[in-house]
């Protein structure tokens, strides 16, 4: 994964900031780095990654007994280790599914005993090369087309629009392991893990990207973060669900009039271990604390005040505040 957007704080800043921390007992609040010790596990979304990579190096930075890895095995691939009690964390790009897909489920069953906390809000972005001039908006029907069950694999983009060149459409999406997959097939397909099996997959989003960018002819879907870090390699494609062709930006996503592919953003931490480990109770605080100047820098939408005041409550609540 890529985290060239840590590379856009400014160095001096974070160094100052911190050395105020280490001195006043912790960054947002919390203990000394001397206090706190442990490992913290996290797995699950690609798209929540960003976020929670960045909380993740700087709570190391005030806290340096604690060490906190990250992955991204997908929303799905992370539930399944997280309902097991592998992980302490899951990212995740859609809620956690309690009916028979069996997440919620196999986490009662093993006394995982979680909670849900909104951490940013995301505007799924479709994605084409630079080059291509003829792909500017693209409807729900025309995104069945390309991503539906029953697209062919000889696809062409005639057969999307008659206007489109006798071109062969080159399609990459995110794995069946992820959230944005199981958000982009429930919305557009109408069901989730309704999607066409002639596509490139993959659980890493810059192999997407670096699909799309080497292929004129080629179209991607994932996180607007994604798509903000590679605005010199990809081309955002306006999505029409029925009120006019509107473009991803912070203020469509934002307003829900990016619609229908605006969606919020989620860490599903294990509320047992954090009653009983202090670590992981002050990563929790430390992420919603700043979660919304971190998903700011990495591309994502902020929370309204309102909400994220609910998320802190709801946590609070949760382990005991």
């Amino acid at each position: 994964m890529s985290t060239s957007h840590l590379r856009r704080f400014g160095a001096l800043a974070l160094a100052a900031s911190f050395a105020v921390a280490a001195c006043t007992g912790g960054a947002a609040g919390q203990p000394s780095g001397d206090a706190l010790s442990g490992t913290i596990t996290i797995d699950g979304s690609s798209t929540v990654y960003p976020i929670t990579e960045i909380v993740a190096e700087e709570f190391q930075l005030a806290n340096s007994g604690v060490q906190v890895p990250v992955a991204f095995s997908g929303t799905g691939g992370g539930f399944k280790k997280f309902c097991a009690g592998e992980t302490d964390i899951n990212d995740a790009s859609r809620p956690i599914k309690i009916d028979d897909e069996g997440e919620g489920l196999a986490c009662e069953a093993n006394d995982v005993d979680y909670v849900e906390l909104q951490v940013a809000i995301d505007g799924l972005t479709v994605v084409v090369n630079p080059d291509n001039d003829f792909v500017t908006c693209l409807t729900v029907d025309e995104l069945v087309t390309i991503y539906g069950p029953d697209s062919p694999k000889d696809l062409l983009w005639s057969d999307v629009n008659a206007a489109f060149p006798a071109e062969p459409v080159e399609r990459f999406m995110p794995g069946a392991d992820s959230g944005t997959f199981d958000y982009f097939t429930e919305e557009i397909n109408g069901e989730t893990d309704a999607a066409t099996s002639f596509a490139t997959q993959s659980e890493d989003d810059n192999t997407l990207v670096t699909g799309v960018a080497g292929d004129v002819h080629a179209i991607a879907f994932f996180g607007y973060a994604y798509f903000v870090e590679n605005t010199d390699k990809l081309k955002a494609v306006e999505v029409d669900g029925g009120d006019g062709c509107v473009a991803p930006t912070e203020e469509t996503i934002n307003d829900n009039s990016y619609s229908p592919l605006s969606r919020p953003l989620f860490i599903y931490p294990d509320v047992g271990k954090a009653r009983e480990r202090p670590e992981l109770k002050a990563f929790i605080d430390y992420y919603l604390e700043n979660t919304n100047a971190f998903s700011a820098e990495v591309g994502y939408i902020a929370l309204p005040d309102a909400l994220l005041a609910a998320e802190k409550t709801e946590w609070a609540t949760a382990v005991g505040n």
